[in-house]
Parts: C-alpha cells; sequence; structure tokens
C-alpha cells in the first residue's frame, strides 16, 4: 500500500492546507480509547463550517443528531469528498491494525458520543476489536439508521466466525468499488 499512501498524501498535500492525516479517539476493545487514523478529508474551519448550516438547517441538525452524518457534509474539502466516496481516507488504518487497536473485521470504531446508541449493549461492542470493515459496512452503511447499525454490530459480535470474517471481506472490495452508501 506504500505506493498509494504516497500518491495520496502528495496529492493532499499540494491541494489542501494542513496535515495529511487526521487522529481521531475512539473506543475498542474493553471500552479502552486509541487514535484511529484517517487521510485528513476535513477543512482547517470545519468546525465553524457546520455550525454555521445547523443555524440555518434544521433538517441538517435533525439528520446530524440522528446519524452523526451529512450527505453533503460543509466541513469536507473537494479531494477529502473523493477519498470518503472511495474508501481511501480509511487506509491508514491498516495501521491501527498492526498496532492490535483495530482489526480487519468487526464493529467501526465509535466515539463515546456514539456508546448511547448501543445502550446496554454497549458492553458487546467493547468485547471486541473495532474492524476496518464489518457487517454495517456491507449492508448499506450511511444508508442505514444507527439503530441498524447497532444491530447489525450485535449479530456480528454474537456470531462472529472466520467464514463471516472472509465474506464480509469479499463484499467489502465490492461495496467499496461500487461505493455503496459511502459518503
Amino acid at each position: 500500500l506504500a505506493p498509494v499512501f504516497a500518491l495520496i498524501a502528495l496529492m493532499l498535500k499540494l491541494r489542501e492546507r494542513g496535515p495529511v492525516f487526521y487522529a481521531h479517539t475512539r473506543i475498542g476493545k474493553d471500552g479502552r480509547s486509541f487514535k484511529c487514523y484517517k487521510f485528513r478529508t476535513m477543512r482547517s474551519d470545519g468546525d465553524r463550517r457546520l455550525a454555521w448550516v445547523f443555524e440555518i438547517d434544521p433538517i441538517a441538525r435533525a439528520d446530524w443528531n440522528a446519524t452523526q452524518k451529512l450527505e453533503r457534509d460543509p466541513r469536507v474539502h473537494p479531494t477529502g469528498d473523493m477519498l470518503r466516496r472511495t474508501s481511501l481516507d480509511e487506509l491508514p488504518q491498516f495501521w491501527n491494525v498492526l498496532r492490535g487497536d483495530m482489526s480487519l473485521v468487526g464493529p467501526r470504531p465509535i466515539v463515546m458520543d456514539e456508546a448511547r446508541h448501543y445502550g446496554r449493549h454497549f458492553a458487546d461492542y467493547c468485547s471486541v476489536r473495532p474492524g476496518i470493515t464489518g457487517a454495517w459496512q456491507i449492508s448499506g452503511r450511511s444508508n442505514t439508521t444507527y439503530e441498524e447499525r447497532v444491530a447489525l454490530d450485535l449479530d456480528y459480535i454474537r456470531n462472529a466466525s472466520l467464514a463471516d470474517d472472509l465474506r464480509i471481506l469479499v463484499r467489502t472490495v465490492a461495496v467499496v468499488l461500487r461505493r455503496d452508501g459511502a459518503c
């Protein structure tokens, strides 16, 4: 992956201001916090832009409160949009796998604010390492509700097997190539 990393890093340096990588605190196995790495896709004034959108668009605020995502996120720079739609922004998470913070397959890593969506099942989420891909990624990603995401994660956690992991890995390639549910 080194040539792909180098090409993306060069593209970000030439087109966008700021660092190439972004590290965000996520919740992992046993509830332990870790830095989840991605290629930086957001503008440096992203929080200000998001606050402005929330001031003028109550529907966007409601969408954000429900899913923690916006289809047209004002914080994302043009290169970042391309990286997100192709899922290339997540390639640095292979570093998290090598460090032992994540696995290839599992529930997506969440921030502490998202733990409320898991309710009494948060301990289940914390019983496994989060993954670069998982049941949610091959079942609609951003096109699903948070409730559906939690149900997919719980089903995976309770019924995980090597065969399921291999099936998810193979289906992930097709989902990424088709850009299903990417935003």
